[in-house]
């Protein structure tokens, strides 16, 4: 059913096809569960230099680990904590380039060193976040976050 493609062309096109694979994998799914499972999956597999990609989901006013690929994780986060809380709080992508520079910022894995952060919110309620670290400085860029809000836009529809 999957394989793993190949990604060419410019990283806008390359954003183009994960979305379009996202899409195909997740048509005619309902379950919320399984759709994050593999859309985390999906981009564990595309993004290079990441050393974690996941979900957290928003639950009782705060944020519970969801769906993910990497090492064991924090389980909870307060919303307007951290990078996930901010981003969760304010409802606004959260790219940080050198999380180490970053006030409040909760070391689930000691080998990360930026990450970026995408609010998932479906008619004004916030469901969760997007939560990609990379153990790299400076990995993500706005190319990265116009890609990944596109990847959550087509995400939504199928929660």
């Amino acid at each position: 059913m999957f394989h793993t493609e190949r990604y060419d062309g410019s990283r806008e096109e390359q954003y183009d096809l994960v979305i379009r694979q996202l899409q195909a994998l997740l048509e005619g799914e309902p379950d919320r569960i399984a759709n994050l499972s593999n859309a985390s999956a999906l981009l564990n597999q595309f993004l290079d230099r990441i050393n974690w990609v996941g979900f957290y989901l928003h639950r009782d006013g705060e944020l519970v680990l969801g769906p993910f690929q990497g090492l064991p994780a924090c389980v909870r986060i307060q919303l307007n904590r951290g990078v996930c809380g901010k981003a969760a709080g304010e409802r606004q992508t959260v790219l940080v380039p050198n999380v180490h520079e970053f006030p409040g910022h909760i070391a689930c894995d000691a080998a990360s060193q930026s990450e970026i952060v995408v609010p998932i919110v479906k008619n004004g309620e916030l469901l969760g976040v997007l939560d990609i670290d990379s153990p790299e400085l400076e990995r993500f860029d706005e190319t990265d976050r116009n890609g990944l809000e596109r990847f959550v836009d087509e995400l939504l529809r199928h929660l």
